[in-house]
């Protein structure tokens, strides 16, 4: 099970093509909305009805969160007290963590990339707190999985059934969706 979280404010690109290709891929995966209601609105006006509030969900049962980006979604999924510490007990556990656009700067904030190679949207990389600031679009290193922005979302969702999955599933959805040729 992957949760992926979605706050006002949220860079839609990130967010959707996330669920969408880790649903391909054969991977339950559940939106989870840190609001106080499942309908929550992106940083370009698209609206999501999640499928869970955060109080809802099982984080037990739980193998990877996903936090998308956008400044507002990113500041939001920051500033929410549950999700934090929800995140810092993955990290203690080396469960997988998956940050993309701005969204890992709430990763350096609770100081889970420290020694970790890690990227972020360019010109953010001092939230990296502790990290080995990498340009790359995507950077796996351990549980953590970050990317650079909207235009590294479909990278960064193959990466993550990658992950999950592995390679072989990870190659037969790219050439599905005709990713690459």
């Amino acid at each position: 099970m992957v949760y992926v979280h979605f706050a006002e404010g949220f860079e839609e690109i990130e967010a959707v093509t996330v669920v969408d290709v880790l649903r391909r891929g054969g991977i339950r995966t559940e939106m989870v909305s840190i609001m106080e209601g499942k309908a929550v609105t992106g940083s370009n006006g698209v609206s999501i009805i999640a499928d869970l509030l955060f109080e809802e969900a099982d984080y037990e049962n739980c193998e990877m969160i996903v936090l998308p980006g956008g400044a507002r979604g990113t500041a939001n999924l920051a500033a929410h007290v549950g999700l934090a510490s929800v995140v810092k007990g993955f990290a203690e556990k080396k469960k997988y963590l998956a940050a993309i656009c701005a969204a890992p700067m709430v990763l350096g904030k609770l100081g889970i990339l420290e020694g970790k190679e890690a990227t972020i949207y360019p010109g953010m990389e001092e939230h990296l707190a502790g990290a080995k600031a990498s340009k790359n679009r995507v950077v796996a290193d351990g549980n953590i999985i970050t990317s650079r922005g909207a235009g590294t979302a479909m990278e960064f969702a193959l990466e993550l059934v990658g992950m999950l999955k592995g390679a072989e599933e990870k190659a037969r959805l790219a050439e599905s969706m005709v990713v690459r040729e």
